[in-house]
């Protein structure tokens, strides 16, 4: 296990957390194992650590139109294109293991055009990665696109939220240096 600090900023004791923050973390611990440092880094500022959760959860854990390695593959490609450590590393390991492929996250956050995903994954990754990273260039032509694989309206816009989102995120996990949990690098492998 790594000593090296989880955050640039302080990581509040988890006696002092709101009580429904440290019920949330002690949840994830519980079914986890272990307690994801992005948890403890944003319990720094509570209100937002709230905010930013329910949002996560709102786009992450729907059980319609895209799944949810679908979401996660999202996540690894634009942050692996945002140069964050702590998304790749972390929702790496939970692609693993919703997608039960031990090489898929790796194969994703490196190239996705050559990882083995379908073709209507790959336009998903190409949208996402516009969005990521040339947000003022989408078109009506990228959703027709998208539409062609059989993407509604919805999925659309869940694709773009969540790299959005996650870009978000993405720069809040460089800006804190949040630190990957060693536990991630070894899940779903």
């Amino acid at each position: 296990m790594s000593e090296q600090a989880i955050s640039r900023f302080p990581v509040p004791e988890l006696k002092d957390l709101p009580d429904d923050i440290r019920d949330k973390i002690l949840a994830v611990q519980e079914k986890a194992g272990f307690v994801p440092n992005v948890f403890l880094t944003l319990a720094y500022r509570p209100d937002e650590c709230r905010a930013f959760f329910a949002y996560h959860d709102a786009l992450m854990e729907k059980d319609e139109g895209l799944t949810k390695a679908e979401r996660e593959m999202i996540v690894v490609a634009t942050s692996n294109a945002n140069a964050c450590q702590y998304c790749v590393v972390a929702h790496g390991a939970i692609l693993r293991i919703r997608a039960k492929n031990p090489l898929i996250a790796d194969q994703v956050a490196i190239n996705y055009r050559k990882a083995d995903i379908t073709a209507k994954q790959t336009a998903m990754l190409d949208y996402a990665m516009k969005v990521s990273q040339r947000a003022e260039e989408v078109g009506d032509a990228d959703f027709e696109t998208l539409r062609g694989h059989g993407f509604s309206d919805d999925d659309i816009w869940d694709i773009g939220a969540i790299t959005a989102f996650f870009g978000m995120s993405n720069r809040l996990a460089n800006m804190t240096s949040m630190r990957p949990n060693d536990e991630f690098y070894q899940m779903g492998r």
